[in-house]
């Protein structure tokens, strides 16, 4: 007997010469195998749901097996030479590695796996190597998931030890699912209300997992904030970060003076130094209209966060600060109100609005509103390691941003600021449009190679990383990964 078990769904492709010569198989799925004495798992859901794999586990045939390997895409799968002796080498609970699209006629190059790699969309690919044992359904005794189960298996193994990435290319694939949209239109996936229902699964597995790592933030917990700690000369500043966005920044920045706030407000603009017309564009507004503030730093390695620091430290800046892209614009000149109006009755730190996605003459593109109605005021701040974004516009109670200043990178600076605040107080959240966001051909998202696609993600990670380690120091719980 092969010491390795490939298990494919029930109409993969497996007459490969090198899967019959180095692998025993196993089909799974709701038909039964009509190929001769190959075993099969009769089973009603998919490889994602918890009863699945249970069954799986527990079949006789896999529990006589050193290595698993783990299909979970009906796909042609074309091991390579050295596959099955990479796969028996492993010693890592769970392996995974580069593969190559046949149909894209491209490599698939996929990230390292980490402590805060606890998305529900992080890319696996299409097969893992998992080291076989008799415990290992004991793993999902008391799971119960239907889309879940699968995330919730994986997360439940990494606790012991984190999935190690394979950085071969080991397997051809065809005939998958391939998704051809941009990475704009792909990055709101988890807010698409046809998947509530999965989103509820995960964010489950995902809490509980973070509670048996520690890692859990109790709502009752969170501290409370008085506005009176400190006095400004500015109740609220809208901060634009800007580098070359001249055939934009004028409409963000009269968006923002335009606005009407019972309350004193300015706009901070810190222009990171631009080649092209905006400055001399913010000069002229400026000279205009004495509530903009233009700040070119000294500094010439500042990224968005190092901006936004430049501005929250300025005694310019008021008691709350309001974001604001140089490419977007507030759909109306209530924003701020409703703000400040959402500041003093929840008495909160930060603040999140909803927006809406529209191409640059202003016209709503799929999927529309991203209101982020996931958020739970009992588990938001859990939820939110993740998901992979919180919403806009974001604004900040001041004095907690100074405590914490964003990472100067330029991807997912307020992210990481959001998962900051979250961890210790109270965040509100507006789910009325405030926001428009305009994506065009300048934008830094709309549409990203595969290998920058890896870096954000790696980056996001890393903070969600992080963040873990510094909620489990709050509770004094020690990361044994």
């Amino acid at each position: 007997m092969n010491k390795t078990i490939t298990i494919l769904p029930y109409n993969s492709n497996y007459t490969n010469t090198l899967l019959h010569d180095h692998s025993d198989i196993l089909f799974y799925g709701p038909e039964c195998n009509t190929t001769g004495n190959i075993p099969y798992v009769l089973c009603e859901e998919n490889i994602f749901s918890s009863k699945t794999l249970r069954l799986i586990l527990s079949e006789k045939n896999v529990l006589q097996h050193e290595k698993i390997i783990l299909i979970t895409q009906q796909i042609n799968f074309l091991p390579s030479e050295c596959f099955f002796r990479e796969a028996e080498d492993q010693k890592s609970l769970l392996s995974y590695s580069n593969y190559f699209d046949d149909d894209k006629n491209e490599t698939v190059e996929l990230i390292d796996y980490q402590l805060g790699s606890i998305r529900d969309g992080f890319k696996f690919g299409p097969v893992l190597i998992i080291k076989n044992s008799s415990k290992l359904v004991n793993l999902i005794d008391d799971a119960n998931y239907h889309f879940a189960g699968l995330y919730d298996f994986i997360l439940r193994i990494s606790e012991s030890e984190l999935p190690h990435k394979i950085d071969k290319v080991l397997y051809h694939i065809s005939q998958g699912i391939i998704d051809n949209r941009k990475s704009g239109e792909k990055q709101f996936d988890y807010l698409d209300p046809r998947k509530r229902e999965a989103q509820l699964e995960y964010e489950k597995a995902a809490t509980d997992h973070l509670k048996r790592i520690g890692a859990f933030i109790d709502s009752n917990k969170l501290l409370d904030i008085n506005y009176n700690e400190k006095t400004f000369d500015t109740y609220m500043s809208v901060i634009i970060p800007v580098y070359n966005r001249e055939k934009t920044i004028a409409d963000a920045v009269k968006s923002a003076l335009a606005q009407k706030l019972d309350k004193p407000f300015n706009v901070i603009v810190v222009d990171n130094h631009s080649t092209d017309q905006t400055t001399p564009i913010l000069k002229q507004l400026a000279k205009e209209n004495k509530q903009l503030i233009h700040i070119i730093p000294e500094e010439k390695d500042l990224k968005i966060g190092g901006c936004w620091n430049k501005a929250i430290l300025s005694d310019h800046c008021g008691m709350f600060a309001v974001q604001l892209d140089s490419d977007d614009i507030y759909n109306t000149n209530q924003t701020l109100q409703k703000i400040a109006d959402k500041f003093e009755e929840e008495k909160c730190a930060m603040v999140i609005g909803s927006y809406e996605l529209t191409n640059f003459q202003l016209q709503p593109l799929p999927p529309g509103v991203i209101d982020h109605k996931e958020w739970t005021s009992t588990n938001g701040m859990n939820n939110a390691i993740r998901i992979n974004g919180l919403g806009a516009p974001r604004c900040f109670y001041t004095p907690v941003v100074r405590q914490i200043l964003f990472p100067n990178c330029s991807y997912g600076e307020d992210y990481a600021m959001g998962l900051a605040i979250s961890r210790q107080f109270k965040l509100g959240r507006i789910y009325d449009v405030l926001y428009t966001c305009r994506r065009w051909e300048g934008n830094s998202d709309a549409d990203l190679s595969q290998k920058k696609q890896n870096e954000n993600d790696f980056a996001k990670d890393k903070m969600r990383s992080n963040e873990i380690v510094k909620r489990q120091l709050l509770n004094g719980h020690i990361n044994t990964i």
